[in-house]
Protein backbone atom coordinates (compact mmCIF):
# COMPACT_ATOMS: atom_id res chain seq x y z
CA UNK A 1 0.00 0.00 0.00
CA UNK A 2 1.04 3.94 -0.89
CA UNK A 3 1.63 5.35 2.46
CA UNK A 4 1.95 8.70 1.11
CA UNK A 5 -1.76 8.85 0.14
CA UNK A 6 -3.20 10.45 3.45
CA UNK A 7 -6.76 9.46 2.79
CA UNK A 8 -6.26 6.31 1.62
CA UNK A 9 -4.59 5.89 4.98
CA UNK A 10 -7.11 7.24 7.38
CA UNK A 11 -9.89 5.38 5.33
CA UNK A 12 -8.00 2.23 5.80
CA UNK A 13 -7.95 3.09 9.70
CA UNK A 14 -11.41 3.70 9.84
CA UNK A 15 -12.37 0.58 8.21
CA UNK A 16 -10.15 -1.24 10.32
CA UNK A 17 -11.80 0.54 13.59
CA UNK A 18 -15.60 0.14 11.95
CA UNK A 19 -14.98 -3.73 11.33
CA UNK A 20 -13.43 -4.19 14.64
CA UNK A 21 -16.50 -2.53 16.26
CA UNK A 22 -18.87 -4.35 13.73
CA UNK A 23 -17.19 -7.69 15.18
CA UNK A 24 -17.36 -7.06 19.16
CA UNK A 25 -20.69 -5.97 18.47
CA UNK A 26 -21.59 -8.81 16.83
CA UNK A 27 -20.33 -10.85 19.92
CA UNK A 28 -22.33 -8.37 22.38
CA UNK A 29 -25.16 -9.66 20.32
CA UNK A 30 -24.74 -13.16 19.98
CA UNK A 31 -24.14 -13.31 23.75
CA UNK A 32 -27.86 -11.71 24.32
CA UNK A 33 -29.16 -14.20 21.77
CA UNK A 34 -28.18 -17.17 23.75
CA UNK A 35 -29.20 -15.86 26.77
CA UNK A 36 -32.69 -15.12 25.47
CA UNK A 37 -32.90 -18.85 24.25
CA UNK A 38 -32.39 -18.34 20.41
CA UNK A 39 -29.26 -20.45 19.79
CA UNK A 40 -29.95 -20.14 15.59
CA UNK A 41 -29.40 -16.09 15.93
CA UNK A 42 -26.67 -16.35 18.23
CA UNK A 43 -24.79 -18.34 15.89
CA UNK A 44 -25.24 -16.10 13.00
CA UNK A 45 -24.19 -13.28 14.81
CA UNK A 46 -21.09 -15.17 15.96
CA UNK A 47 -20.30 -16.08 12.50
CA UNK A 48 -20.56 -12.95 10.79
CA UNK A 49 -18.52 -11.68 13.82
CA UNK A 50 -16.01 -14.11 12.86
CA UNK A 51 -16.19 -12.76 8.99
CA UNK A 52 -15.98 -9.45 10.41
CA UNK A 53 -12.44 -10.19 11.77
CA UNK A 54 -11.47 -11.42 8.62
CA UNK A 55 -11.88 -8.05 6.87
CA UNK A 56 -10.43 -6.23 9.68
CA UNK A 57 -7.28 -8.04 9.74
CA UNK A 58 -6.96 -7.42 6.26
CA UNK A 59 -7.02 -4.11 6.81
CA UNK A 60 -4.83 -4.28 9.65
CA UNK A 61 -2.20 -5.89 7.21
CA UNK A 62 -1.95 -3.06 4.64
CA UNK A 63 -1.81 -0.90 7.77
CA UNK A 64 1.06 -2.90 9.13
CA UNK A 65 2.90 -4.71 6.15
CA UNK A 66 6.05 -5.24 8.60
CA UNK A 67 3.94 -7.50 10.54
CA UNK A 68 3.18 -10.03 7.35
CA UNK A 69 4.68 -13.37 7.75
CA UNK A 70 4.83 -15.69 4.89
CA UNK A 71 7.00 -18.36 6.26
CA UNK A 72 7.64 -18.33 9.74
CA UNK A 73 9.82 -20.93 9.95
CA UNK A 74 12.32 -19.04 7.20
CA UNK A 75 12.29 -16.24 10.17
CA UNK A 76 16.02 -16.68 12.47
CA UNK A 77 15.26 -16.03 16.10
CA UNK A 78 16.30 -12.10 16.09
CA UNK A 79 13.47 -11.67 13.11
CA UNK A 80 11.12 -13.29 15.51
CA UNK A 81 11.95 -11.12 17.82
CA UNK A 82 11.77 -7.82 16.18
CA UNK A 83 8.34 -8.98 15.07
CA UNK A 84 7.20 -9.30 18.31
CA UNK A 85 8.77 -6.90 19.51
CA UNK A 86 6.65 -4.43 17.33
CA UNK A 87 3.45 -5.83 18.40
CA UNK A 88 4.03 -4.50 22.22
CA UNK A 89 5.73 -1.43 20.96
CA UNK A 90 2.12 -0.69 19.20
CA UNK A 91 -0.02 -2.43 22.15
CA UNK A 92 2.31 -0.02 24.77
CA UNK A 93 1.18 3.07 22.16
CA UNK A 94 -2.23 2.25 22.11
CA UNK A 95 -3.04 1.50 25.88
CA UNK A 96 -0.95 4.75 26.62
CA UNK A 97 -2.94 6.70 24.32
CA UNK A 98 -6.63 5.14 26.00
CA UNK A 99 -5.38 6.08 29.50
CA UNK A 100 -3.10 9.42 28.70
CA UNK A 101 -5.32 11.21 26.19
CA UNK A 102 -8.78 9.33 24.92
CA UNK A 103 -10.33 8.40 28.54
CA UNK A 104 -9.32 11.34 30.60
CA UNK A 105 -10.89 14.02 27.44
CA UNK A 106 -14.11 11.48 27.48
CA UNK A 107 -13.80 12.08 31.40
CA UNK A 108 -13.86 15.47 31.31
CA UNK A 109 -16.60 15.71 28.74
CA UNK A 110 -18.87 13.47 31.08
CA UNK A 111 -18.13 16.11 33.63
CA UNK A 112 -18.82 18.76 31.50
CA UNK A 113 -22.64 17.17 30.89
CA UNK A 114 -22.97 15.84 34.46
CA UNK A 115 -22.65 12.20 33.61
CA UNK A 116 -21.35 10.47 36.61
CA UNK A 117 -22.07 7.00 35.19
CA UNK A 118 -20.00 7.28 32.05
CA UNK A 119 -16.98 9.33 34.46
CA UNK A 120 -17.06 6.30 36.82
CA UNK A 121 -16.79 3.93 33.74
CA UNK A 122 -14.09 6.34 31.99
CA UNK A 123 -11.88 6.49 35.21
CA UNK A 124 -12.20 2.35 35.27
CA UNK A 125 -10.75 2.46 31.53
CA UNK A 126 -8.15 4.78 32.72
CA UNK A 127 -6.75 2.51 35.45
CA UNK A 128 -7.29 -0.79 32.83
CA UNK A 129 -5.20 0.97 30.23
CA UNK A 130 -2.30 2.17 32.94
CA UNK A 131 -2.26 -1.86 34.08
CA UNK A 132 -2.18 -3.12 30.06
CA UNK A 133 0.13 -0.99 29.01
CA UNK A 134 2.19 -2.11 32.32
CA UNK A 135 1.56 -5.60 31.31
CA UNK A 136 2.87 -5.30 27.70
CA UNK A 137 6.17 -3.38 28.92
CA UNK A 138 6.74 -6.39 31.76
CA UNK A 139 6.58 -8.87 28.54
CA UNK A 140 8.74 -6.66 26.31
CA UNK A 141 11.11 -6.29 29.33
CA UNK A 142 10.77 -10.16 29.90
CA UNK A 143 11.66 -10.96 26.24
CA UNK A 144 15.20 -8.64 26.75
CA UNK A 145 15.74 -10.66 29.84
CA UNK A 146 15.51 -13.61 28.21
CA UNK A 147 17.58 -13.18 24.93
CA UNK A 148 20.47 -13.85 27.05
CA UNK A 149 19.24 -16.61 28.68
CA UNK A 150 18.67 -18.66 25.54
CA UNK A 151 21.84 -17.77 23.78
CA UNK A 152 23.50 -19.21 27.02
CA UNK A 153 22.18 -22.36 26.98
CA UNK A 154 22.66 -22.42 22.63
CA UNK A 155 26.31 -22.21 24.06
CA UNK A 156 25.92 -25.10 26.59
CA UNK A 157 24.57 -27.33 23.92
CA UNK A 158 27.01 -26.33 21.77
CA UNK A 159 30.06 -26.96 24.33
CA UNK A 160 28.04 -30.24 25.14
CA UNK A 161 27.72 -31.18 21.37
CA UNK A 162 31.33 -30.76 20.57
CA UNK A 163 32.35 -32.79 23.82
CA UNK A 164 30.14 -35.57 22.33
CA UNK A 165 31.86 -35.89 19.03
CA UNK A 166 35.26 -34.58 19.88
CA UNK A 167 35.29 -31.51 18.04
CA UNK A 168 36.36 -29.19 20.96
CA UNK A 169 39.74 -28.42 21.72
CA UNK A 170 40.07 -30.59 24.76
CA UNK A 171 38.63 -28.17 27.13
CA UNK A 172 35.07 -27.13 27.50
CA UNK A 173 34.73 -26.16 31.31
CA UNK A 174 32.98 -22.85 31.20
CA UNK A 175 35.08 -19.88 32.89
CA UNK A 176 33.32 -17.12 34.90
CA UNK A 177 31.83 -14.08 33.62
CA UNK A 178 33.16 -11.09 36.20
CA UNK A 179 30.21 -9.17 37.64
CA UNK A 180 27.40 -11.29 36.05
CA UNK A 181 25.45 -13.69 37.99
CA UNK A 182 22.60 -16.12 36.80
CA UNK A 183 19.66 -17.22 38.43
CA UNK A 184 19.56 -21.47 39.37
CA UNK A 185 15.87 -21.43 39.05
CA UNK A 186 15.06 -19.89 35.76
CA UNK A 187 18.44 -18.54 33.92
CA UNK A 188 18.44 -14.79 34.15
CA UNK A 189 21.30 -13.35 34.18
CA UNK A 190 21.90 -10.15 36.03
CA UNK A 191 24.56 -8.37 34.54
CA UNK A 192 25.40 -5.18 36.38
CA UNK A 193 26.34 -2.81 33.41
CA UNK A 194 21.96 -3.04 33.12
CA UNK A 195 21.01 -3.47 36.67
CA UNK A 196 17.50 -4.37 37.25
CA UNK A 197 16.04 -0.50 36.65
CA UNK A 198 12.44 -1.71 37.03
CA UNK A 199 13.14 -3.21 40.65
CA UNK A 200 14.55 0.27 41.89
CA UNK A 201 18.21 -1.63 40.60
CA UNK A 202 20.50 1.14 38.91
CA UNK A 203 23.03 0.48 36.44
CA UNK A 204 26.37 -0.13 37.48
CA UNK A 205 24.97 -1.85 40.52
CA UNK A 206 27.27 -4.83 41.69
CA UNK A 207 25.16 -7.86 42.74
CA UNK A 208 26.55 -7.60 45.81
CA UNK A 209 25.08 -4.27 46.64
CA UNK A 210 21.66 -5.57 45.79
CA UNK A 211 19.77 -5.99 48.80
CA UNK A 212 18.84 -8.81 50.23
CA UNK A 213 14.98 -8.69 49.05
CA UNK A 214 15.50 -8.28 45.88
CA UNK A 215 13.87 -11.11 43.79
CA UNK A 216 14.60 -12.41 39.91
CA UNK A 217 12.56 -10.15 37.65
CA UNK A 218 11.44 -13.31 35.65
CA UNK A 219 10.74 -15.89 38.10
CA UNK A 220 10.55 -14.24 41.28
CA UNK A 221 12.94 -16.46 43.43
CA UNK A 222 15.31 -14.52 46.13
CA UNK A 223 18.66 -13.06 45.99
CA UNK A 224 20.04 -16.76 47.12
CA UNK A 225 19.43 -18.26 44.19
CA UNK A 226 21.89 -16.73 42.48
CA UNK A 227 25.39 -18.17 41.53
CA UNK A 228 28.16 -16.10 39.49
CA UNK A 229 27.87 -16.42 35.99
CA UNK A 230 30.35 -18.72 33.66
CA UNK A 231 29.97 -18.39 30.06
Amino acid sequence: MNTSNPGTLQNLEAAFGGESMANRKYLFFADLAKQLGHGELARLFRETAQQETEHAFAHFRLLHPELVVENPEALSQDAKDALLARCLELAIEGETYEFEVMYPEFAAQAQRDRDQGAVAEFNEQIDESKEHAGVFRTAARNFGLLAPVEQHHAGRYSQALQSLTGAGSGDNRATPTAGRWICKVCGVIYDPAQGDPDSGIAAGTPFEAIPEDWSCPICGTRKGNFVPYQG
